[in-house]
């Protein structure tokens, strides 16, 4: 049986992360990367093609997208709850922030016009504390995630911190995320990393690939 993710009190996310980033700079957020290894690691790994249509759940601000364009990737989507932090990344990459898709909205209940080929997310799952969410989120990717599609998720291990930026999240277990995604996605692989902070403290994170069944 999986274990119960536990209601937290009701808060409005939106208001919470438009406050963070509108007062604080990139390196004074625990997950900033320069380098997001892992996520490019498992893109190259798998071969993704340069023409594959890809959305970062959650990137806000992230590297990400930038080192994604500068391999050579054409078709990219940044969603965040928070315009402030799209609006950063926006100015951040100028006029190539013209050939992104820049999504303004939760990842619970989001939609596109047309589904992914790659589905990235280091940043929203853990932040899901009900079983409403969870739910919610695994049916907008079941819809929006292409038969075949490649999933990267990354979370909190569970050795991970038990909060992020003042709120709780929801540890994760290999097993546990794999039970979680299983009647979408098929793992694939799943390993740790620790993340150092530009604080200097060590985040531990569980990374997980899966493909989506092709039918």
């Amino acid at each position: 049986m999986l274990p119960l993710i536990m209601e937290q009190p009701l808060f409005d996310p939106k208001q919470h992360w438009e406050n963070i980033y509108t007062k604080k700079g990139p390196q004074d957020l625990s997950w900033y990367q320069a380098m997001p290894k892992a996520s490019l690691d498992l893109f190259a790994e798998y071969r993704v093609p340069k023409g594959a249509r890809i959305i970062d759940v959650g990137g806000g601000d992230s590297l990400l997208v930038d080192h994604l364009l500068d391999t050579g990737f054409g078709d990219v989507s940044v969603l965040d709850i928070s315009g402030a932090a799209l609006d950063k990344a926006k100015v951040r990459l100028g006029e190539r922030g013209k050939h992104v898709q820049w999504i303004e909205s939760n990842a619970t209940s989001f939609d596109a016009p047309a589904p992914f080929d790659v589905w990235h997310d280091r940043a929203v799952f853990h932040f899901l504390t009900s079983e409403a969410d969870v739910d919610l989120y695994i049916e907008r990717l079941a819809k929006l995630l292409k038969p075949g599609g490649l999933l990267i998720l990354a979370t909190f291990s569970d050795s991970g911190p038990e909060k992020c930026s003042g709120i709780p999240v929801h540890r994760y277990s290999e097993p546990e995320m794999v039970a979680r995604l299983q009647k979408v996605c098929d793992r694939i692989k799943c390993f740790t990393v620790d993340h150092v902070t530009p604080f200097d403290t060590v985040q531990n994170f569980l990374f997980c690939a899966f493909r989506k069944a092709a039918f």
